[in-house]
């Protein structure tokens, strides 16, 4: 067998199981999104959660204090040659002043920094002990990196103790490797017991994502760690503007001594074309006005605990903790049945399957935003089949 013949052959199999993807054909248009059968759909599927990507007022005030000059639509360099534009020493600072940390670092994606931090502080000698559930970019930054790995069940911090009792003694550094919201299940670390359990060691880091919290969670919103008030005592904070932030791009804060070891050994950091300047000024706009926030956010709060009463009371399993709300079915086909029902619906939701989520797990993952009406919610939840119609597989 030729190699295109084993691609087809691989795809057929992934038809077959119900797990094939495809780019979906769809026009967005606010928080409405219309397929190519002309259905138009509420957007439940988006991580814009604070509803800032279609809110032109603050385009337009971005947009009037923008100069010809100023307008900057390429770096056309690494930050270590000559992309390092002003901009993106502003916001570096910026950041460091909101999250009272020594140093901040920005990167062009989140995949960037999770798959080129662990690789440039862990060396042979290293033990990583992550979550079982961490996003995919983390597990390529492990698998990337030299240091020996081991996944702890899904925040279980019994487990996770033993391993460090097991580990500590011979490692020359231990990496705890966590998300702070989970992308899939939309629960959350204990992060205060994270904190604590790395302080009884002096060879352990903590590695925070933040992914899914940040602009949502905590009093300014900066994220689960400020909810918790752990933020200066996780070593490796990081975190996206392309979610609520409604920009491009990631950040790390904290020590200045990591930042230069970052920029000396990072190189997911150091082989690639920064973003253009204009992305870094937008996204320094926008947490300026990140305080002004505070209505988004405990709106998508309320929406997010209506939409879970609501699946709870068919039958569904409540795992969430946040914005993010899994619909539980189990079975492939059975996701890809029920999100193509709701979307002749009105309701644009995805089934999500392996193997993004482990076999038998396959879900409709809804993703709240501020600028959903509760009495949308109310309608999607009608029209949402009891759980005893649709799982099969059961969910984990």
């Amino acid at each position: 067998m030729n190699p295109i013949e084993n691609m087809q052959q691989v795809l057929e199999q992934l038809q077959q199981s119900g797990n094939l993807r495809s780019l979906p054909s769809v026009v967005y248009d606010g928080r409405w999104v219309t397929n190519a059968e002309g259905v138009r759909m509420l957007n439940l599927a988006s991580n814009d959660y604070l509803g800032l990507a279609n809110e032109l007022s603050l385009r337009e005030e971005f947009l009037s204090e923008m100069t010809p000059a100023a307008f900057e639509p390429t770096s056309s360099s690494s930050r270590l040659l000559t992309g390092n534009k002003t901009a993106f020493v502003d916001l570096e600072n910026q950041l460091a002043q909101m999250f009272q940390t020594e140093a901040a670092l920005t990167f062009n994606s989140g995949y960037h920094v999770n798959t080129g931090l662990l690789p440039a502080v862990a060396d042979a000698n290293t033990v990583i002990l992550a979550d079982k559930l961490v996003h995919a970019s983390l597990i390529d930054g492990i698998r990337l990196s030299a240091a020996k790995a081991v996944r702890y069940k899904h925040n279980d911090y019994a487990q996770l103790e033993r391993l460090l009792r097991q580990y500590a003694p011979n490692a020359s550094q231990i990496i705890i490797v966590t998300e702070s919201v989970f992308s899939m299940d939309g629960d959350v670390a204990d992060l205060p017991l994270l904190v604590q359990l790395k302080k009884q060691y002096d060879n352990v880091l903590l590695y925070v994502d933040e992914a899914h919290a940040f602009g949502v969670r905590g009093a300014q919103g900066l994220g689960y760690a400020e909810e918790t008030g752990t933020m200066g005592d996780i070593d490796f904070l990081v975190g996206t503007f392309g979610k609520a932030a409604a920009s491009a791009g990631a950040y790390w804060v904290g020590k200045r001594i990591i930042k230069d070891f970052l920029v000396n050994r990072m190189r997911t950091f150091i082989f690639t074309t920064a973003l253009p300047p204009m992305c870094a000024q937008w996204t320094g706009f926008m947490l300026r006005h990140f305080p002004a926030f505070a209505e988004r956010r405990q709106k998508l709060a309320e929406l997010t605990s209506a939409l879970s009463r609501g699946l709870e009371a068919k039958g569904y399993p409540a795992l969430s903790q946040s914005h993010i709300v899994p619909l539980m079915v189990g079975d492939s086909k059975e996701a890809v049945r029920l999100a193509q029902c709701l979307q002749r619906k009105g309701f644009y939701v995805m089934p999500v399957r392996p193997p993004t989520v482990p076999e038998g797990t396959s879900r409709i993952r809804i993703s709240l935003t501020a600028d959903v009406m509760l009495s949308e919610v109310e309608a999607f939840l009608s029209n949402v089949p009891m759980a005893s119609e649709v799982m099969k597989g059961g969910g984990r």
